[in-house]
C-alpha cells in the first residue's frame, strides 16, 4: 500500500467511524441542524483533546505527523474497538505487525500434519481454513456439502471473497446474504490494514469494486475484527433451514491461517441435517 493509498484508507476509516457514534451517546445534544449522521470534526477533536484543525487534517488524509498517544485520545473518542485501534496505528502510524514481512507468495501455504487432524476431526462443524488474503487453503467434508466443492475451484480463484461475491450458490444459500457476507470483510480489513506493505491489497480491492458494484458500499461500511461470531441462516437447497455460530480462530505458526468454524445451532435440526448431506454424494450446496 502507498502512502496516499494508505492516507486515503485511514481518511475513509475515520470518517465511516465518526458517522456511527450519536451525539447524545457522549454526553452532546443531538441539534436539528446536523447536515450528517454522527459527531462533526469539531467534536471529535474536542473530545479527543486536540485541535480541531489537526484532527481535520488527519481525516482528510494529510500526511501530518501523529504519535501514538494522540491516536489513543483519537480511538477514545471514536469509541474504537481493541481491533479497530490496532487498525488505526496501522494506517496512521504504518506499523502494522506484517511490516517488513516477505510478501506473501502465490503458493498455498502447507498446512501442518495436526491442523489437518482437526479438521478431519470437526466431522459436524464445516470448517475452512483461509490465508492472510483469504485465499482458502484448506477445508473439510462438512464445508464441502454446506458451500461447495472447493477442490473443483482452482487455487488462484478460491477466495472467500470473491467466492461469496460470485457464485450464486452462496448467494442463495445465506437468508441474509450481506450479513453472511460482513463477517469475511471484517477478517479482510483486519488483515488489510495488518499487511500495509504488501500491494495486492490495493489490486484486489480495485478488481472486487470494478467488476462487483455491490462491493464498494459494503466494504466501506464493513467492520474491522479479527475473531467476529455471529449467527449464520442458510436455506440449502436439499435440507431447508440450518442454523450455524461462526467462530474464527487465528492458528498459530508463520503462515498467518485462520480456521473459521461453523458450529451447529444447538437449539435446531442443523446438526441432523448435515449427516444427511454427508450420507449423500458430493455435491454443492445448490447445484
Amino acid at each position: 500500500m502507498n502512502q496516499q493509498t494508505r492516507l486515503q484508507a485511514l481518511s475513509t476509516f475515520l470518517k465511516a467511524q465518526r458517522a456511527k457514534i450519536l451525539p447524545q451517546s457522549v454526553g452532546l445534544a443531538p441539534g436539528t441542524r446536523r447536515r450528517t449522521p454522527g459527531l462533526r470534526r469539531e467534536e471529535v477533536a474536542q473530545l479527543a483533546g486536540v485541535s480541531s484543525t489537526w484532527y481535520t487534517w488527519l481525516e482528510q488524509g494529510r500526511d501530518i505527523k501523529v504519535s501514538p498517544s494522540v491516536l489513543d485520545a483519537v480511538a477514545r473518542a471514536l469509541q474504537l474497538t481493541v481491533d479497530e485501534h490496532k487498525y488505526l496505528y496501522a494506517l496512521a502510524l504504518e506499523t502494522g505487525s506484517g511490516v517488513g514481512q516477505s510478501p506473501q507468495k502465490d503458493e498455498p501455504p502447507q498446512i501442518n500434519p495436526a491442523l489437518k487432524r482437526i479438521l478431519k476431526e470437526l466431522r459436524s462443524c464445516p470448517t475452512i481454513i483461509s490465508d492472510r488474503r483469504s485465499h482458502i487453503v484448506g477445508w473439510n467434508e462438512a464445508a464441502t456439502h454446506v458451500f461447495l466443492d472447493f477442490e473443483q475451484i482452482p487455487y488462484e480463484e478460491r477466495n472467500l471473497i470473491r467466492l461469496v461475491f460470485t457464485r450464486k450458490e452462496l448467494r442463495r444459500l445465506a437468508v441474509n446474504w450481506e450479513h453472511f457476507v460482513s463477517g469475511f470483510l471484517a477478517i479482510f480489513r483486519a488483515n488489510y490494514g495488518q499487511y500495509v506493505e504488501d500491494e495486492w491489497y490495493e489490486q484486489f480491492l480495485s478488481e472486487m469494486r470494478q467488476v462487483h458494484p455491490d462491493f464498494h458500499d459494503l466494504w466501506e461500511q464493513s467492520r474491522v475484527s479479527s475473531a467476529p461470531e455471529v449467527l449464520l441462516e442458510f436455506r440449502h437447497a436439499k435440507v431447508g433451514k440450518m442454523l450455524f455460530h461462526l467462530t474464527s480462530l487465528q492458528v498459530s505458526g508463520n503462515a498467518d491461517l485462520r480456521c473459521s468454524i461453523y458450529t451447529p445451532d444447538p437449539n435446531s435440526a442443523t446438526e441432523t441435517k448435515l449427516w444427511q448431506l454427508i450420507d449423500r454424494p458430493v455435491s454443492s450446496a445448490n447445484p
